[in-house]
């Protein structure tokens, strides 16, 4: 029986090679991104007909100079203190997009938690364990995929925290 490569699997990104190569199950979703919407997260939940506590974002900040990766839901906020605090940290502040580009791999707006290339320490909003499901992006502006909030926790080995302000 031959492997799977990750050149076999069209239209994947890393975020979704990761999950397949850890046997998690999945769903993607797909839409058309409009590049004049003004909140890639919002768009997501609008274009899947998600609430959008269930569409969670990926957020790169810097925790006293070394990055952290924050997964939120998309209808609230980061709390930077918050952030700060659960990774034992003093000060928090968004990072700059180009090097949150650059370290995961990604573009802003499809930064995934997953299949970084880098792999930063995560922080996971608890209010993630409310939902069976949740949604992060696969990667890729207009791509998101769906998942257990457990599954995500354990592949971004994430610490959970009450990081979001509604």
């Amino acid at each position: 029986m031959a492997k799977k490569s990750k050149k076999q699997q069209p239209g994947g990104t890393p975020a979704t090679v990761a999950l397949t190569a850890a046997g998690v199950p999945y769903t993607v979703h797909a839409y058309e991104h409009d590049p004049a919407h003004p909140s890639y997260g919002e768009e997501a939940a609008e274009a899947m007909g998600v609430s959008p506590d269930r569409v969670f974002k990926t957020l790169v900040a810097d925790v006293d100079g070394a990055l952290v990766v924050a997964v939120v839901p998309v209808a609230g906020s980061l709390d930077l203190k918050a952030l700060a605090t659960a990774v034992g940290g003093k000060r928090a502040a968004m990072a700059d997009p180009v090097l949150a580009e650059r370290t995961t791999g990604y573009v802003r707006g499809g930064i995934s938690p997953l299949g970084q290339r880098k792999k930063l320490r995560t922080v996971l909003d608890e209010s993630a364990a409310v939902h069976d499901t949740v949604c992060v992006s696969a990667g890729r502006r207009g791509l998101e995929v769906e998942l257990s909030p457990e599954d995500l926790a354990k592949l971004t080995e994430a610490v959970p925290a009450p990081i979001a302000r509604a």
